[in-house]
């Protein structure tokens, strides 16, 4: 198993009495709720702690993109990976991700990744996403196009980064007499991709294409969706003709780990609360807007995750659905042993500072993931893979 830390950098400021007249962080909160004078001072934390996880033996640390929100500070994460490729020395720099279908130039996404994986020696992962239902708001895009501009996007940028230019790319929504990329990536063909998601159907179906084979992520899912999900994504390896590993399979979820289960509970209690309750707080149109999904999967998704969000959510209740870990080290340490056993992924990708958090509880946790939960995960989605292979083999 790969251990990931991933980090929002939300505004952890956030007065939360906005809520008695915004309905939410997203987009129309107005933004004199965030203080200039305390931005430099939430970046350098916040970089600091990704700094931190890879000096601690991370396998890889996690930023990614959202817009005009105090949920994450990251409008422009290629800045923050940048910075990271500078100060870290061994950790992945994953970009979980780039929203693909609100750019009017792929290319320069191509180019963008390109310079990273020069910058860090071949150190980067590259997440691709369609961007949650609210960046369309900000960005000013028709979501009825988003699938397709986030396909053909796709494939401009994997062109850009495997092809000889200068070469023409003439499509629907993309149009250039010259493709040529300069620099080109240090990882050949072309960096890793990963794709996080809530659980769309085409998502997974998309990801698992035995062209494709990519990483597929699973985020802020009770365990039976992501056990659903992940079966889903192993009975179309099957039927593409080939058997999925492991580490095409990753599970992000919050975690927090103390020195015991009482007092992880009751640390941890009013950010996790504060993070589902208010900054994942949306209007449903606002998070589904018309044409941004089929007719099945927004149906899936309303039924499923946007129902639950629906209630305000308790550390309890959360926790016993699987959607946060939370414990001693011994507790959190078994319970991703259990989970991994059952559900098979082979990247675990823990956030481990949400909304309000303090920098004292991040550091912390992060401490004593590292000497007392990592050391019994490393290597088990490894050994799991081999025993079956073994068992199959007699």
């Amino acid at each position: 198993m790969k251990l990931f830390f991933f980090h929002l950098m939300p505004y952890a400021d956030l007065d939360l009495s906005y809520a008695d007249k915004h309905d939410t962080a997203w987009v129309t909160l107005p933004n004199s709720y965030f203080d200039p004078a305390k931005g430099k001072a939430t970046y350098d934390r916040y970089i600091g702690e990704l700094e931190l996880a890879d000096q601690l033996g991370f396998d890889g640390i996690c930023v990614n993109e959202h817009h005009q929100t105090a949920y994450g500070l990251m409008p422009a994460p290629n800045l923050i990976a940048a910075a990271l490729t500078r100060t870290t020395k061994n950790a992945k720099i994953a970009i979980l991700g780039r929203a693909l279908p609100l750019v009017n130039n792929p290319v320069n996404i191509a180019e963008e990744f390109a310079m990273l994986d020069q910058m860090s020696g071949g150190r980067i992962i590259t997440g691709f996403v369609r961007g949650i239902g609210s960046e369309y708001y900000a960005a000013g895009v028709n979501p009825t196009f988003s699938h397709e501009r986030y396909y053909e996007a796709h494939d401009l940028i994997l062109q850009a980064w495997t092809r000889e230019g200068p070469f023409k790319y003439h499509g629907r929504h993309y149009n250039f007499d010259y493709v040529n990329l300069w620099p080109r990536p240090v990882q050949q063909p072309h960096p890793p991709v990963w794709v996080p998601s809530q659980g769309s159907s085409e998502t997974i179906e998309w990801c698992a294409a035995k062209e494709r084979k990519y990483t597929y992520l699973q985020t802020f899912s009770p365990l039976h969706l992501a056990q659903k999900n992940f079966d889903a994504y192993r009975t179309i390896a099957h039927r593409e003709g080939y058997e999925a590993q492991p580490d095409q399979l990753g599970w992000a979820v919050p975690t927090y780990v103390a020195e015991t289960d009482e007092i992880a509970r009751a640390e941890l209690k009013p950010h996790i609360e504060a993070f589902f309750n208010r900054f994942l707080r949306f209007p449903l149109e606002m998070r589904m807007p018309p044409g941004y999904s089929s007719i099945a999967s927004a149906k899936y998704l309303i039924e499923t995750k946007f129902a639950l969000r629906s209630t305000d959510q308790t550390i309890d209740k959360l926790i016993d659905m699987g959607m946060v870990i939370c414990g001693s080290a011994s507790t959190v340490r078994d319970a991703f042993l259990h989970h991994q056993k059952n559900m098979g992924f082979g990247n675990l990708i823990a956030m481990m500072q949400v909304a309000t958090q303090p920098a004292w509880q991040t550091e912390k946790s992060l401490r004593l993931f590292a000497s007392e939960v990592a050391p019994h995960l490393r290597g088990v989605a490894e050994k799991q893979t081999q025993k079956q292979t073994m068992e199959a083999a007699q």
